[in-house]
C-alpha cells in the first residue's frame, strides 16, 4: 500500500478550449497533458489548493464549483483527488513551483475526448475525470 498527501486538480474551459499544462513525468518516461493539479498544503482546504495550483500552474484565478472526489488506484493507494471547475478566469499572480517545468496551453475538448477515446491522450485519472465533466458542459 502506498500512502499519498490528497490532492486537487482544475478544469477550466473557454470557448470549447481546456486549459492545461504539459510536464515531462519521469515516472512513465514521458511528457503528459493534464489540467492543473497538485498536492494539497497540510492545514489547506481542498478549494485552496485549487486556487493556489491554477495560479502556481497557469497564472490565472477563477471561481471554483466542486465537481467530484475520487480515489486515483485504490488498489494499492489512498491518493484522493478533488476536481473542481474553475469560470470567469482573470490573472493572477502565482509563484511557480521551481521543482515544475510546465507549458501552459488551451487545447480543443473535441481534440482531447477523441485523444482520449483513441488511447493517443498521454493524460492523468484527475485530466480524464475532468475531460468527461467537461463534455457534459456542452449544450446538446
Amino acid at each position: 500500500m502506498v500512502g499519498h498527501a490528497p490532492a486537487v486538480s482544475v478544469l477550466a474551459v473557454e470557448d470549447g478550449l481546456v486549459l492545461g499544462v504539459e510536464q515531462r513525468r519521469p515516472a512513465v518516461a514521458h511528457a503528459t497533458w493534464e489540467i492543473p493539479a497538485g498536492l494539497i498544503d497540510p492545514g489547506e482546504t481542498p478549494a485552496r489548493a485549487a486556487q493556489r495550483e491554477l495560479a502556481e500552474e497557469t497564472q490565472l484565478a477563477g471561481d471554483l464549483e466542486f465537481v467530484a472526489g475520487f480515489y486515483v488506484s485504490p488498489g494499492f493507494t489512498d491518493e484522493h483527488v478533488s476536481l473542481f471547475h474553475a469560470t470567469n478566469l482573470t490573472p493572477a499572480h502565482g509563484v511557480p513551483d521551481e521543482t515544475e517545468d510546465l507549458k501552459v496551453s488551451w487545447r480543443e475538448l473535441d481534440a482531447l475526448l477523441a485523444g482520449l477515446r483513441e488511447g493517443t491522450l498521454r493524460t492523468s485519472a484527475a485530466t480524464v475525470a475532468g475531460l468527461l465533466h467537461a463534455a457534459t458542459l456542452r449544450p446538446a
